[in-house]
């Protein structure tokens, strides 16, 4: 299995499993590695570190160490999926019902509770104007389906 460092055209770095590099390059020409944070299709491999399994070896005694936080998992990038994820676990998607969930949660018709979804300009400014809150949260392709 190879783990190679990938990076979109726009800056977003991340991670990929392949069986091989031959996997690798076969997926990239037929357009099925994308960046989950925006969707781009046009990828670079970085130059990445070799892994060496070494079996029973024990490692170094500084190793056993506590590491300090990866790049990739500290970054603002890796912050701002972690906190889309957790929206996600803890509220309900509606669909295309969020305007009238909403309201009905805002007159006192349906049980009060987190809930995400869909809802046209419109919809969302004649909401604002009866004075129930809502904001746009632009979810990455890679939320909106089971990541494997």
């Amino acid at each position: 299995m190879k783990v190679l460092n990938l990076q979109c055209a726009h800056g977003h770095g991340f991670e990929g499993w392949f069986a091989s590099n031959g996997d690798f390059d076969t997926q990239l020409a037929g357009g099925l590695v994308a960046c989950p944070m925006c969707g781009d299709t046009a990828i670079t491999k970085l130059l990445t570190a070799p892994r060496l399994n070494l079996g029973n070896a024990k490692p170094p005694a500084e190793a056993t160490a506590p590491a300090a936080p990866d790049a990739h998992t500290d970054s603002p990038e890796a912050r701002w999926m972690r906190a889309v994820r957790e929206v996600m676990d803890k509220t309900e998607d509606v669909g295309t019902r969020f305007a009238d969930e909403a309201r009905k949660m805002h007159y006192g018709e349906a049980e009060e509770r987190g809930i995400r979804g869909q809802a046209t300009r419109e919809e969302a400014r004649d909401l604002a104007e009866e004075g129930i809150s809502v904001f746009s949260l632009a979810l990455p392709p890679a939320l909106k389906e089971t990541l494997q």
